[in-house]
């Protein structure tokens, strides 16, 4: 049978968890990320007064840092999850969110309009990433 190790992965670069909950949770060479919100690390208070670009910035950067702290990149990612207050922003948030992924190919995704963000905020995401040599197979 086959061992499974796992390790909480914590870091400055991202906002302290306010419930209980770990940034991220690192199972093998597969890594879970908790939904960020576009909260400031060093204050813990949403950034952009309620703008959703500002917001999903933040919280992507939070994501970047979870992964700084595992050894990983954003073309790490394998797959996200995207809750909005209003779907309309969706358009939006995705011309920023391509920008995060350096490699030109994307990461599986949903998003969703949700009926409520934690404190009132206009996004959260959340993400799975692999570690372990990932290799492009549409490249090869």
């Amino acid at each position: 049978m086959a061992k499974i190790v796992s390790r909480i992965i914590k870091t400055r670069k991202a906002p302290t968890p306010s419930a209980p909950y770990s940034q991220g949770v690192q199972v093998n060479d597969t890594i879970y990320i908790s939904g960020q919100l576009g909260t400031d690390p060093s204050t813990g208070e949403l950034v952009g007064n309620g703008d959703v670009i500002e917001e999903a910035g933040r919280a992507l950067d939070s994501i970047k840092g979870i992964l700084e702290e595992a050894g990983l990149t954003m073309d790490h990612i394998i797959r996200t999850t995207i809750l909005l207050a209003d779907i309309k922003d969706f358009r939006r948030v995705n011309e920023l969110y391509g920008k995060y992924f350096t490699k030109g190919t994307y990461p599986a995704r949903a998003a969703y309009q949700v009926v409520a963000v934690p404190k009132n905020g206009r996004i959260e995401i959340e993400a799975i990433a692999a570690d372990g040599g990932i290799e492009d197979q549409a490249k090869l």
